[in-house]
């Protein structure tokens, strides 16, 4: 896999942490093993041979390495000195573990809400439009609705995004917190678009080619959207993570959906997971996914037909996963409920 040196790496500071942490190289392999099993992460090597690489500065460290590290260390990535921060990035995490109200604190739902409102507030931005102010206190109230409060009303929220942003990532997050049904399409429809487009005589690993876009791809978000309205209908709010590059794009389209959706009693929102080429191209990597081929074939064909510098008209949210930002922060927030509803 192409190695990508982000500006701003500074691998002492891994090294700094380790010791910190008093761990040796082969006892904060294992804790990156189990974290890594903890939190559902691809399994990292993390022998000690890798472990010094990273801290000598001979191999930067790939994503499951980085979102493991930042686990194990409670620390972003600014933090760690995998990158430079973003633009009104903070370096530091916010709300230290043990500054936040025990499990038998009677203010613990109300904190565990706040954690995840300023989780949202950071990697959106505030909110700029009712849609997204609306997004924004329905997952509040979700989390609200699992502890016996909450409205009943069904929201369909589409997280979309290119291949490779974080989207599948943003879409587990939304569902860990809301509980809402998290309907991801390629694990829908995978097997079927592969033996459909081979009996049409196709690559199955096609997503590019017209024999795709216009005979499989309608009939792949037909399935998704019909799954999804199989759970609103019995009041089971949903979750879609699609790329949705043709549907956003077209206000008509998200339109019939609203009003079709509205008809029902049901909230939509549109969420839109942005992210610079460069991690896109990571992610792609390390996920090795047949149906990628093409694109990291083709890589700068490919890129050049992206907007990767601004979001849909009709996206409510976007939310700023350029180098992986966002997905870093969800992970912090995930151990930080745990630890206040332990």
């Amino acid at each position: 896999m192409k190695t990508i040196h982000r500006p701003g790496w500074q691998p002492v500071i891994l090294r700094q942490h380790r010791e910190a942490h008093g761990l040796t190289l082969e006892a904060a392999g294992d804790q990156l093993r189990q974290v890594a099993s903890r939190h559902g992460l691809t399994a990292p090597a993390a022998n000690f041979q890798t472990l010094w690489a990273h801290e000598q500065g001979s191999v930067y460290p790939g994503p499951h390495y980085r979102r493991a590290y930042c686990l194990l260390y409670q620390a972003n990535e600014p933090t760690l000195g995998f990158r430079l921060p973003l633009p009104g990035e903070i370096t530091e995490v916010e709300n230290s573990i043990s500054d936040l109200p025990q499990p038998t604190d009677p203010a613990t739902d109300n904190a565990a809400a706040q954690v995840i409102e300023q989780t949202l507030l950071k990697v959106s931005g505030a909110p700029s439009n009712a849609e997204q102010n609306a997004l924004l206190n329905r997952v509040v109230d979700a989390w609200r609705r699992r502890h016996g409060q909450g409205s009943p009303k069904p929201i369909l929220t589409l997280v979309g995004g290119y291949a490779g942003s974080g989207k599948t990532e943003f879409s587990r997050f939304l569902s860990d917190i809301t509980g809402w049904a998290f309907l991801d399409k390629d694990s829908l429809t995978r097997a079927m678009v592969e033996r459909l487009l081979v009996s049409l005589g196709g690559d199955p690993h096609d997503r590019h080619t017209e024999l795709y876009l216009s005979e499989v791809r309608p009939l792949e978000y037909r399935c998704l959207m019909e799954t999804a309205f199989d759970n609103l209908k019995v009041g089971t709010s949903a979750i879609l993570s699609a790329p949705f590059i043709a549907e956003l794009a077209d206000p008509d389209w998200v339109c019939r959906l609203t009003n079709r959706c509205a008809a029902r009693g049901i909230d939509v929102a549109v969420v839109w997971v942005r992210c610079d080429p460069e991690s896109m191209r990571e992610y792609i990597e390390f996920r090795g996914a047949p149906r990628d081929a093409w694109k990291l074939d083709n890589w700068q064909t490919y890129v050049s037909g992206l907007n990767t510098e601004t979001s849909p008209s009709t996206a409510h949210i976007t939310v700023d996963n350029r180098l992986g930002a966002a997905i870093s922060l969800a992970d912090q927030t995930r151990e930080t409920l745990k630890r206040i509803l332990a």
